[in-house]
C-alpha cells in the first residue's frame, strides 16, 4: 500500500505553469509547509522566470524588480525545479501533466490586449502599449517589432492606469536617465532618435477616478526634461465628482487630485517635452491615410447608471487632437485561452471559484486544476496583490487533498518529466541554466553602467548555454 500524499516518501507533486509573482508566491506557499512534503516543477514558456517583474515593469523602475531576490530564495528550497522554454500545450498537454502530478496550478497572467473598437484602431502606428512595453524591455516575442521615432512629434497614450503611465514615463525620459536602466539595447537606440515633444495621456473618466497610483503620478510631475501639464477645467469637480471623492475609503484618489492641482500654476511650464494629462475624453476615431496621422475625441461626463454607480458616459461633444502619429492603448488586459483547459472569452480569464477551475459548462470544480494571478481574477493590483491571492489558492489545494480529491496513481518518477520532454526534442532550461544566464546579462551591463544587458532571443539564450555545455564536455575529456 502505497504511502500517505504529501508524505515524506510521496510527496504530493504540483506542477505550476507561469513563473511571473502569483507562480513564484504559490511556490512558496507550497515549500513552506511544515506537515505536508510538496515538491513543486515550475514552467515557463520562455527560458527566463520572473514573468512581468522582467518583462513588463519598467526599467526605470528597479526598486520594484528587487522583489526578485524573494523568488530566487524560494527557488532554492529543497523540492523545487524551474522547467523554462515548456509551452504547455505543445510541449506538454494538459494529459502529459495529469499523468505525473497531483495537482496543477495556471499562473500564465494576461498578456493580450483589449481593443477600443473603433474606426481607425488598426492603422500603422496604432498599437497596444502591451508590446511596446515588452519591446523596451527586451521580452522576445516583441523585440523584433521596429520603432521608428525619429518622425514621430506627438504621441497620444490611451487609458491612465500604471502601463499608460509607464509608455508615457519612457517615452519622456532622457537619454541620460534610460541609459542607467536595463532597457534594451535597440530601444535605447530608437528612443536616442526619438523626435517626441508631446505625449497625450488619455483618461475615459475624471482625475478623482484615476486608477494610477500616488507614486506614478508624482513621478510625471517631477522629471528633468518633461512638464507635467493639466488643463484647470479638467479638474473641476462638479457634484458628483466631489460625491465621488468624498465618498471613497482609500486616500489615493485625494491625493491624485492634490497632486493634480498642484501642477496648474505651472502652467505649460518651461522643459522640452510636455505630457499632456486629459481627462473625460474617449477616442471614437483615429484617422489617417495608411497610418495614424490624428484622432477624434468624445468628451465624457460622469453620471449614474440604473444601479446608481458613476460612470462615464459620452456628451456628443466632440473635439480633434491633429497631427497624432503614434497610438499606444492601455485599457485593458486579458489571458490567453490554454489547451483543453476552461477559458471565458468575454471576461479573459479562466473560470475559476476563488482558485478552484471551474467548468463552464455545469459550473461544478475541475478535479485537480486551480489558477493563481490575473489569469484567476483579471489584470488588478501591483505585484504584491499577488501574494495574497496565491495563498487563497493553495489552501484550496490543500484542502483538497485532505479531501483525497488527489489520485494515487501518477507516475511518481522524478526523472520521469525530462525523460519525456528530451523525447519530445524540448530543450528546457533548468534553474541553474538561468542563473548562469543572469550572472552574464548582469556582467555585461557593469561593463556599460547598467544593471543588466538582457539577452533578448531565445536563440541568444540557448545558444549561450550551448557553448558553456560545449566547454564542460570537453574540459572533461
Amino acid at each position: 500500500m502505497a504511502e500517505q500524499i504529501g508524505s515524506a516518501s510521496n510527496p504530493l507533486r504540483v506542477a505550476i505553469f507561469g513563473s511571473g509573482p502569483a507562480g513564484f508566491y504559490a511556490v512558496g506557499e507550497l515549500l513552506r509547509q511544515k506537515d505536508i512534503t510538496v515538491t513543486v516543477d515550475l514552467f515557463d514558456r520562455l527560458p527566463t522566470p520572473y514573468g512581468l517583474v522582467r518583462g513588463g515593469v519598467a526599467p526605470d523602475h528597479q526598486k520594484i524588480k528587487a522583489v526578485i531576490r524573494q523568488y530566487e530564495k524560494i527557488a532554492n528550497r529543497p523540492g523545487f525545479r524551474f522547467f523554462g522554454n515548456v509551452t504547455f500545450g505543445e510541449d506538454l498537454l494538459l494529459a502529459d501533466v495529469l499523468a505525473h502530478y497531483h495537482q496543477v496550478l495556471f499562473s500564465t497572467g494576461a498578456e493580450s490586449d483589449r481593443q477600443l473598437g473603433i474606426p481607425g484602431e488598426g492603422l500603422t502606428g496604432s498599437d497596444p502599449a502591451t508590446i511596446f512595453v515588452g519591446w523596451y524591455n527586451g521580452h522576445p516575442d516583441y523585440r523584433d517589432l521596429k520603432y521608428d521615432l525619429s518622425n514621430v512629434e506627438r504621441v497620444a497614450v490611451i487609458g491612465n492606469g500604471n502601463v499608460a503611465m509607464d509608455v508615457a514615463r519612457i517615452l519622456a525620459r532622457s537619454i541620460e536617465e534610460l541609459s542607467k536602466t536595463d532597457i534594451a539595447d535597440y530601444a535605447l537606440e530608437a528612443l536616442k532618435k526619438s523626435a517626441v515633444r508631446e505625449i497625450y495621456l488619455l483618461g475615459r473618466r475624471g482625475p478623482a477616478q484615476a486608477v494610477f497610483t500616488n507614486p506614478e503620478i508624482r513621478e510625471l510631475s517631477d522629471m528633468p526634461i518633461t512638464d507635467l501639464v493639466v488643463e484647470p477645467k479638467d479638474l473641476e469637480l462638479d457634484e458628483l465628482n466631489q460625491e465621488f471623492l468624498d465618498n471613497v475609503t482609500e486616500p489615493v484618489h485625494q491625493r491624485n487630485m492634490e497632486i493634480l492641482n498642484a501642477q496648474i500654476p505651472k502652467g505649460e511650464g518651461t522643459r522640452q517635452r510636455k505630457i499632456r494629462a486629459r481627462f473625460f475624453v474617449s477616442p471614437v476615431e483615429i484617422y489617417g491615410t495608411g497610418r495614424v496621422e490624428g484622432m477624434k475625441l468624445e468628451k465624457n461626463r460622469l453620471m449614474k447608471d440604473d444601479a446608481g454607480t458613476p460612470r462615464a458616459r459620452g456628451t456628443g461633444e466632440y473635439e480633434e487632437l491633429p497631427n497624432i502619429q503614434m497610438v499606444f492603448r492601455s485599457i485593458g488586459y486579458k489571458g490567453h485561452p490554454l489547451k483543453d483547459v476552461p477559458f471565458d472569452d468575454r471576461s479573459g480569464i479562466i473560470p475559476n471559484d476563488t482558485g478552484r477551475v471551474i467548468d463552464p459548462e455545469n459550473k461544478v470544480p475541475v478535479e485537480r486544476l486551480y489558477v493563481a494571478g490575473w489569469i484567476k481574477r483579471g489584470p488588478s493590483g501591483v505585484v504584491g496583490t499577488n501574494k495574497p491571492d496565491a495563498v487563497e489558492t493553495v489552501g484550496l489545494m490543500f484542502e483538497d487533498l485532505q479531501k483525497g480529491q488527489v489520485p494515487n496513481n501518477i507516475q511518481t518518477d522524478e526523472e520521469a518529466v525530462p525523460a519525456l520532454l528530451a523525447q519530445k526534442g524540448v530543450r528546457y532550461v533548468s534553474f541553474d541554466d538561468w542563473k548562469f544566464l543572469d550572472q552574464i546579462e548582469v556582467e555585461t551591463g557593469k561593463k556599460i553602467g547598467k544593471p543588466r544587458e538582457k539577452m533578448t532571443t531565445v536563440e541568444e539564450m540557448l545558444a549561450t548555454l550551448d557553448t558553456r555545455d560545449a566547454g564542460e564536455r570537453q574540459a572533461a575529456s
